[in-house]
């Protein structure tokens, strides 16, 4: 497995460190084991001392994200037969696929958008997204806003702790990593609460 975070680290200064985010970004848009928000975070990081820039951070991780929701939402569209064939009535993943695809009909745009903060449901949202026809230029408009604003988020997350912690990279890095989940903590909590997605 390809450690991320260390190959973000040693390409710090590189227009190559740009492919990386882009690649890690669309890869964890549809296999949520792969690690982004840290490599994102350290590259925000890297942008706080000016190693990188940070326009062009937040535009690779953009852009990767952008382009890995298409691939789950092709699969659903392409595949969407055999998957529901593995959605008996009843099951707790058919009772997901329902409630998605109502959401969905009833206020996609904002599915879309704040699934995109939670790595599986940006993956079953997307997927589902597919497998229901959403309307495709729709899709590709929240899909934007949603890439946008995930990765700007996840970027400055690194270089608010790249600011406050400049002579301390790891200190950096954790305060960042801490941010982002207690920002992502309190959406999840506000969301629950209101019964949101």
């Amino acid at each position: 497995m390809i450690a991320w975070v260390e190959l973000a680290e040693s390409l710090a200064g590189s227009p190559w460190l740009y492919l990386v985010l882009m690649s890690v970004s669309l890869l964890d848009s549809f296999l949520p084991l792969i690690p982004s928000e840290p490599v994102i975070i350290i590259a925000g990081v890297l942008a706080a001392a000016g190693t990188t820039n940070v326009l062009l951070v937040i535009a690779a991780t953009a852009v990767g994200a952008f382009l890995g929701d298409q691939i789950p939402y092709g699969l659903g569209r392409w595949l969407s037969s055999r998957i529901e064939k593995r959605l008996p009535p009843g099951s707790k993943r058919r009772a997901t696929h329902d409630w998605i695809s109502q959401h969905l009909a009833a206020r996609g745009g904002f599915v879309l958008v704040s699934t995109r903060f939670i790595p599986v449901g940006r993956y079953l949202v997307t997927v589902t997204s597919g497998m229901v026809r959403y309307n495709y230029r729709h899709f590709l408009l929240f899909t934007v806003l949603g890439g946008t604003a995930w990765s700007t988020y996840t970027v400055l997350t690194g270089y608010v702790g790249g600011w406050l912690f400049q002579d301390n990279a790891l200190l950096a890095f954790a305060f960042g990593l801490a941010l982002a989940f207690v920002l992502t903590g309190a959406v999840e909590v506000v969301r629950r609460i209101r019964g949101i997605a």
